[in-house]
């Protein structure tokens, strides 16, 4: 895997440090400043030329700026001379923004998209897209990762007694779906009808889940209204117990207060953006080793497909 560098924007240092070491490798030297008037200003500290350059940054809060520093990085790159940029995103920012779902709104994640292209970048390398036709928004190569493949071997060394996927809403089924087929588990569905922005009424449970160890599925927890309120329907539905796995833990408002306090024994996340504060009911898997896997892939032109089959 020689030729090839990893730099680091600022969202998340510390796994790209994680990611680097992996590969055996080391981040390349950039230092990114603010002028006064919030301006992001970014140089590259080495030679790019001719080199393939991984770009390490999820667009997570404060989303504008990470992902303006995105857009700024790629254009030092580009201007650097890089052979080719491949953007690292582990969360895309905007992603529930992915149709009109209103009369006179925007459809935000395709205007990110054609930012991200437009900036200069070749591919993109994300997990858990909220929704998989994002990848139709760019007309370059999208490398959609599944966190499942980290959940999955957590639950089975779980050892759980008698358990069942569920998605937390209609919406989620074919992510839960696969993960149920992946751990050859039944599958159930929680019916809620969502009154405003993050907010939730658990209506019905689809499924049997008396006396069963509940796992419910979800790419990201942001006020984990949702999985709080699943996880209460389901142990009022005789569930024995409720975990939930999320690849993205926004994690705001009265979201820690709800975990602490709520129906759900675990939550199971992944480091793809940082963690604000430790729980003692949150328990985090590093997509390190399976981000670096994935470039060493691409660098060495094998198939990524080939790690989910």
């Amino acid at each position: 895997m020689k030729g090839y560098k990893i730099f680091s924007g600022s969202a998340h240092p510390v796994l790209a440090q994680a990611i680097a070491k992996e590969l055996d490798n080391r981040l390349g030297g950039v230092k990114v400043d603010k002028f006064a008037d919030g301006e992001i200003g970014v140089q590259i500290s080495e030679s790019v030329r001719g080199r393939d350059v991984f770009m390490i940054q999820p667009t997570c809060p404060p989303t504008n700026d990470n992902l303006m520093e995105l857009l700024i990085m790629t254009d030092a790159l580009k201007r650097s001379s890089a052979d080719s940029i491949i953007a690292v995103i582990p969360y895309f920012g905007y992603a529930r923004q992915d149709r009109k779902a209103a009369p006179r709104v925007p459809i935000t994640a395709k205007l990110v998209a054609n930012l991200i292209e437009k900036a200069g970048v070749d591919r993109v390398v994300t997990l858990d897209l909220h929704a998989g036709q994002i990848q139709g928004f760019f007309d370059i190569p999208v490398d959609n990762l599944y966190g499942a493949i980290l959940f999955a071997d957590y639950i089975k060394n779980k050892k759980l007694k008698n358990p069942i996927v569920a998605s937390p809403d209609i919406g989620g089924v074919a992510r839960a779906r696969a993960l149920a087929k992946k751990l050859d588990y039944d599958l159930a569905i929680v019916d809620k009808r969502r009154e405003k922005a993050n907010e939730s009424e658990v209506m019905n449970i689809i499924g049997d889940v008396e006396g069963k160890d509940v796992i419910l599925v979800d790419d990201m927890i942001d006020t984990a209204g949702t999985l709080v309120g699943a996880a209460k329907a389901l142990k009022e539905k005789g569930a024995n117990s409720v975990m939930a796995c999320c690849s993205h833990p926004l994690l705001n408002g009265p979201a820690y207060d709800r975990i602490e306090n709520g129906a759900l024994d675990e939550l199971v996340v992944t480091n793809s953006i940082p963690l604000k504060k430790e729980s003692s009911k949150i328990t985090v898997i590093s997509i390190a080793p399976l981000f670096a896997e994935v470039m060493r892939r691409i660098v060495n032109k094998e198939s990524v497909n080939g790690l989910f089959v």
